[in-house]
């Protein structure tokens, strides 16, 4: 069951998200792992969040929302890990290990993945959810 929380109640929890102005006139998405020592930003809300049920997803619970490379701001320091054909990086905080994003090896993929997690729940709970069966 979801409880209502006000943006104050949000930043006494510890979640990062805001919408914020920056140059270009463009509103960012600012998402953290819980730490805070990774830091994301994105251009836009996701419309939709995937929970994918790879043997990697289901076990850290993530929500995947999609993204061009080239929309995504990541600072901070992660550990990578990469499995079976070696074609994704899963990144996690250096500090608390949160699970903060996957990125293609082949940077020339114009497409990651961005750990919906790390942003506010409200952010989440507007996209529309979308589930993968099936283990790989």
């Amino acid at each position: 069951m979801w409880q209502q929380h006000s943006m104050a109640g949000f930043r006494a929890q510890g979640f990062r998200l805001s919408v914020t102005g920056f140059a270009e006139g463009k509103r960012m998405i600012e998402a953290s792992c819980h730490c805070g020592a990774v830091q994301i930003r994105v251009e836009t809300a996701p419309e939709t969040v995937t929970s994918c049920r790879c043997s990697i997803c289901r076990r850290t619970g993530a929500l995947l929302a999609y993204y061009p490379p080239r929309a995504v701001k990541i600072d901070g320091a992660t550990d990578t890990y990469m499995w079976g054909d070696r074609m994704i990086e899963f990144h996690r905080c250096k500090v608390c290990g949160c699970f903060t994003h996957w990125a293609p090896v082949d940077k020339t993929y114009d497409r990651m993945g961005v750990n919906a997690r790390m942003m506010a729940p409200e952010v989440v709970a507007a996209a529309t959810l979308r589930e993968i069966e099936g283990p790989s």
